[in-house]
């Protein structure tokens, strides 16, 4: 794994939540994600009936995943290929109290979507800096008259 790859599978393991949407309609909607790195995938739990859901009834689509993180220090979107999957080894190891909180069955419930975004290519931008120290390289920049430390930019392909 390269050291580009590494710093976005770490930042987005850190993070919990974006905008996912199919690249068909360009409506993004909140979700949390579960990353696996062994699958270049991000997996979400949804219900069934939602718009997503009913979207890819008819099979897997161009999707698209926008995460804005400073605390993480990583911004980014992600394109992929979105499908369902009823890979219930894998629900079990991604469900958490945050997913048993929409669903009354537990995990078990009918109304459950595993969704799986497996991952073509990345856009990341990997800050340094967030809170105060962006501040401070502000400023060390009008004193210095050098450019800030922002971080790096990169593209992955997966």
């Amino acid at each position: 794994m390269t050291d580009n790859s590494q710093t976005f599978w770490s930042r987005m393991d850190g993070t919990n939540a974006g905008m996912l949407g199919l690249k068909s309609d360009g409506r993004l909607v909140p979700m949390s994600h579960y990353v696996d790195t062994d699958a270049n995938s991000l997996w979400f739990i949804t219900a069934q009936g939602t718009d997503l859901v009913r979207s890819l009834d008819g099979g897997s689509q161009d999707a698209n995943y926008v995460i804005a993180s400073g605390s993480e220090g990583l911004y980014t979107s992600v394109v992929g290929t979105l499908a369902l999957n009823n890979d219930a080894a894998k629900l079990d190891e991604i469900w958490n109290a945050v997913a048993a909180a929409w669903f009354e069955g537990g995990k078990r419930d009918s109304d459950i979507r595993l969704l799986q975004l497996k991952l073509s290519n990345a856009e990341v931008w990997a800050t340094t800096s967030s809170g105060l120290a962006f501040l401070y390289e502000i400023a060390k920049a009008k004193v210095t008259g050098a450019e800030p430390d922002m971080g790096e930019h990169f593209s992955l392909t997966f």
